[in-house]
Formats: C-alpha cells, structure tokens, sequence
C-alpha cells in the first residue's frame, strides 16, 4: 500500500517557538510520521466519584455539517502531556472550567486514527494519529471557545445512546464507549 505524501514547504518566517509549524509545514509532517493528541472526556461526578454527566462539544465542519466531538488536539515538540491536556481543556472548554487533571497521566484509552479507511476503527483523513484519551472530571462552568459552538451536558445513559454515538465522526462514537467504559459506565 502506498501514501501519498506533501510535498517539502518552502523555507517560510515563522515565530520564535520552534515547536510551532506553518500549515505547509503541518501537512509536510503528517504526511511522513503519526502525530501525537490527546483527547479528554470531560464529565462530571458525585460525591461517591461517579459520573453523572458527559460534556459533549458540538462543532461545525468546513462543509457546514454540525457534529459531536471530544476535546482534542495536538502534544506540541517539547510540550509535556499533561500540559497539553490541559491546555486544550481550557482552549475546549474555556478558562473556568476547573478540570480535575488526573495524578497519573494513564489514558482511559489509546485510540490510533489513519487516513485510510478500514485499518482501524478511528478514521481522520488528515493523518495517521495516535490519541492519548482521558476522562477528567470538571467542576466549574464551561464556556466553549476556539471552533466549539457549544458543551452539551448528558447523562452516561444518553451520550452512550447509539443516536449520540452516531453524531461523533472518525470512529469517536466507539472511542467515547471505550473510554466510558473504562471508568464503569
């Protein structure tokens, strides 16, 4: 089987971090290697640590389609994990969510994403991904920003329902009932 890859991006200025990429750039690296995210969960749980609710996004595509997601995102060159988890929670989910980072950075799940269809369950046509996923507890209020419309809060009964489970894209429906799963859901 063969992958098409980018072409190499001309010599472009870009900021002082050397951990960013211009897009060129992105696209030449996904072409070549599996890129490293992290996705989370965010729920919330009772006083007994049990999940009482799911927060799911909800995003719209370029191509207008509204879908369900996870918060995710890219583990930046020399950016510890558990900084990038945290970083993308408060990007998702905005700066007063207060999510409870996990003491061990032990994923509830691993997903691997490829941009052919068929090899695994998770699919981004983007790239070859591999997913660190974590369920995290949050505690505060939830604003979305970046390219999230909005957190929809749910029971675990309703957000592993097979109509919610349809509404997330790239195989992330079977991702949310593994990592659920994982916790007892």
């Amino acid at each position: 089987m063969s992958i098409d890859t980018a072409p190499r991006p001309e010599n472009e200025g870009r900021p002082d971090n050397p951990g960013w990429l211009s897009e060129d750039e992105l696209q030449f690296v996904r072409g070549r290697l599996p890129m490293l995210y992290v996705e989370a969960v965010p729920v919330r749980v009772n006083g007994m640590g049990q999940i009482t609710e799911v927060g799911l996004l909800l995003r719209s595509t370029p191509d207008g389609v509204m879908t369900r997601t996870l918060v995710s995102g890219r583990v930046r060159y020399g950016e510890p994990v558990r900084e990038a988890l945290a970083r993308h929670l408060e990007n998702d989910l905005g700066p007063m969510a207060f999510p409870q980072m996990p003491n061990a950075l032990v994923p509830a799940q691993v997903a691997e994403y490829f941009p052919m269809p068929g090899i695994s369950q998770f699919y981004d046509e983007r790239q070859h991904a591999v997913s660190l996923v974590y369920v995290v507890p949050v505690t505060g209020t939830c604003n979305p920003r970046q390219d999230a419309l909005e957190v929809t809060w749910m029971s675990p009964e309703l957000a592993l329902s097979d109509e919610t489970l349809r509404e997330l894209s790239g195989g992330r429906g079977a991702l949310l009932r593994q990592a659920l799963g994982a916790t007892g859901c």
